[in-house]
């Protein structure tokens, strides 16, 4: 099996944490020094209960529910624009990430959250790290030559089991280029696929032909 990268490989495990009765000045100081845009709430154990963020700061220092006027004229709005500390502030629930996430099971969930962080979990439920956006860009984004070494030693040499130059492969901007002969024709798509899988890879471009029988 290919070793695909997971949340535990690309989240920040040194995280920024309030405790609900941290003070709005301290929460507000503490983004700003950290330059951070949101960080989790957790409670004794090290749990996470709610996510501050700094729209939830930009709301208390208007003192306006919504400082741009979209929505928010619920109660809860309100009283976050009232609030003096982090448990006052924060959204909950929270929504949570695994370790053992791979990376588009996160971003999904990003997505789907319309979030711009996760914190991550383990099994016990206390925090041991927080996941971002970016850092779930940044594991697409992967040098040509780490790519091009991946397919060549993991695809075709470890898991196919093909000679050394049978297939060529090039990789500019995340698009593999193969060319070659595979021992059967059925092999052609099992290549492409597996190389598709790779993380980084944009898009695979298969110029493969049967090997013709001895």
């Amino acid at each position: 099996m290919l070793y695909r990268r997971t949340v535990g490989d690309v989240m920040t495990e040194e995280v920024v944490t309030f405790r609900p009765s941290t003070p709005f000045q301290e929460v507000a100081a503490l983004l700003d020094a950290n330059d951070i845009v949101a960080a989790p709430v957790v409670d004794d154990d090290g749990a996470p209960v709610g996510v501050v963020s700094a729209s939830d700061v930009l709301r208390h220092e208007t003192g306006m529910p919504d400082p741009q006027g979209q929505d928010g004229n619920d109660e809860r709005s309100w009283g976050k624009a009232r609030a003096r500390t982090a448990g006052a502030l924060m959204s909950s629930p929270v929504f949570t990430a695994r370790a053992d996430w791979t990376i588009p099971r996160a971003a999904r969930e990003l997505r789907r959250r319309h979030v711009k962080q996760l914190p991550v979990v383990g099994d016990d439920g206390l925090l041991t790290g927080i996941v971002t956006r970016s850092d779930l860009l940044d594991a697409f984004i992967r040098a040509d030559a780490e790519v091009r070494s991946e397919v060549e030693q993991d695809v075709l040499g470890r898991i196919l089991g093909l000679d050394e130059g049978t297939v060529a492969v090039e990789v500019r901007d995340g698009v593999v280029t193969l060319r070659g002969h595979v021992p059967e024709p059925r092999l052609v798509p099992v290549v492409v696929g597996l190389c598709q899988g790779v993380d980084g890879v944009v898009a695979v471009d298969a110029h493969l032909a049967a090997a013709r029988a001895g």
